[in-house]
């Protein structure tokens, strides 16, 4: 493949690898329109929120094999159009429990995309130019992210909430009409048949983990989320020992055996975790504690996204004068040092710390992010590229939620313990200090407000400490040797 039609191609894999991250965050700001004019119940809020989310997370490890074995041009073409036809429904939806099925079938066509859009990059370019390829993915990642609240926030200051989900048609038919053209088809030439009966268990041990993690934070009685955990742990326990039976196996748990590959999918995870978390809480101060708009709000959290795809496009820069692994390492202890520059923060004054902060704790992590997945996908033979892709993003959907649920209660626990229980949440304590007395409410605020600052100062040290010993481990690594290509199925390429 010519480098130009490979590059032009990259150009191509940015469209959905953008549409996929936007499509997480841009319904922050929609969700309460949208729930008014459709009158959607609370319970209704949350699984318009979530089933987008639960869907890819749950999906990603089947479409990641399924696209080393029917093509993974074709699989990302078929999940375009179905995103494509998907936006226009949901956009179009008149009811909530329409609009809840159109997200879910969302989240389905959007588990097509990220692994076939990072096998695709893995096949199309070698050498330092994959690295680069790689980088410029994982920037539009983080991009797409950041930017998915402040394009919402544009598009319903002038349209109404439908507009959030057609954004996606234009940007669809950009790759629908350029793929074919531009992009190779890559596949194995004896995947062997899909196991529906390992599709079924990975798509139920995901879903039910990740539901349980993510409710754990809002669930005042954690009985049915702790269970969804333990059902879920139990069926991925069978799913692992079925995999491991099989002579083609859904996922290839081989890869593990490699110890640079897990010992970077481990490090992914929990920086992944350390950001959701650090995430979620500084959101929650610009809005809770400063008092910003969510509009403003997603305007003043920009720095994390800005910050992250900084660091993953610099990353190959700095890959080409020191060791991946010492960029990774540095980069980490760099993320270290910008989580504790959130324990200075300090009410209202707080905004230039919390800003410099979080750029910074992103910056650094951008170099795992894009070295690290380009380790991941390098320690892998081409034809285990979707299998490989489908890992790691699964490891970025598990980091996320874990960082909501466990830095989430965390920082709860010690907001109940400041309070001395006399308030479960911020918001809480904002809406009982309007019904108080002038003066009881501002004391009430000004406590509330002192005890989530003292809780996103906590988040923080515990981030810090995620991410140096994330440079451990990253730096205990160790080379082992690749599997020969003899002993593997060989690639087709058309």
């Amino acid at each position: 493949m010519r480098v130009n039609r490979a590059w032009l191609g990259l150009t191509v894999l940015m469209v959905p690898t953008l549409l996929v991250a936007m499509d997480m965050t841009t319904l922050l700001l929609a969700l309460p329109q949208l729930s008014a004019d459709l009158g959607a119940t609370n319970v209704e809020q949350l699984w318009i929120s979530d089933s987008y989310g639960l869907m890819v997370a749950g999906l990603v490890i089947t479409m990641g094999t399924l696209g080393d074995r029917i093509g993974r041009r074709r699989l990302l073409v078929i999940g375009g159009a179905a995103f494509a036809v998907l936006s226009v429904v949901a956009a179009l939806a008149a009811d909530p429990l329409t609009l809840i099925v159109a997200r879910a079938l969302l989240g389905v066509a959007g588990a097509t995309l990220a692994p076939s859009t990072l096998a695709l990059i893995t096949n199309m370019f070698d050498g330092r130019q994959r690295g680069q390829a790689i980088a410029i993915w994982a920037a539009c990642q983080f991009a797409g992210g950041a930017l998915g609240p402040v394009l919402a926030g544009l598009l319903l200051q002038h349209f109404w909430w439908g507009s959030v989900f057609l954004a996606a048609v234009p940007a669809m038919a950009v790759l629908l009409l350029a793929g074919p053209v531009l992009l190779p088809e890559y596949r194995g030439d004896r995947a062997g048949r899909l196991d529906l009966t390992s599709v079924g268990m990975s798509l139920v041990a995901v879903l039910l983990m990740v539901y349980g993690i993510k409710q754990l934070t809002v669930e005042s009685v954690p009985v049915v989320p702790a269970a969804a955990l333990v059902v879920g742990a139990a069926v991925g326990f069978l799913f692992v020992r079925r995999q491991l039976r099989l002579q083609t196996p859904l996922l290839d748990l081989r890869l593990f055996g490699n110890r640079p590959f897990t010992a970077v999918l481990v490090a992914l995870v929990l920086a992944g975790l350390a950001m959701a978390g650090t995430g979620l809480l500084v959101t929650q101060y610009l809005q809770s504690v400063l008092g910003f708009s969510p509009v403003a709000s997603a305007l003043l959290f920009m720095p994390m996204g800005v910050g992250s795809a900084l660091g993953t496009v610099a990353a190959p820069a700095l890959a080409r004068r020191m060791k991946q692994t010492t960029a990774i390492v540095g980069g980490l202890v760099v993320s270290a040092l910008g989580s504790l520059l959130l324990v200075g923060v300090d009410g209202a004054d707080g905004l230039p710390l919390v800003m410099l902060g979080i750029a910074v704790l992103a910056l650094g992590a951008g170099p795992l992010f894009a070295l690290g997945t380009g380790l991941v996908m390098g320690s892998v033979p081409q034809e285990r590229a979707g299998s490989a892709a489908s890992m790691s993003e699964t490891g970025n959907y598990f980091g996320g939620s874990l960082g909501f649920a466990l830095l989430g209660v965390l920082a709860a626990v010690i907001y109940r313990s400041r309070t001395d229980g006399t308030s479960d949440s911020l918001a809480g304590a904002i809406a009982a200090s309007g019904h108080l007395p002038a003066g009881q409410g501002a004391e009430l605020l000004h406590t509330a407000r002192e005890a989530f600052t003292a809780g996103l100062h906590v988040t923080a040290v515990v981030a810090a400490v995620i991410f140096a010993g994330s440079a451990v481990l990253v730096m205990t690594m160790r080379s082992s040797a690749r599997t020969t290509a003899a002993a593997l199925p060989r690639t087709t390429r058309s």
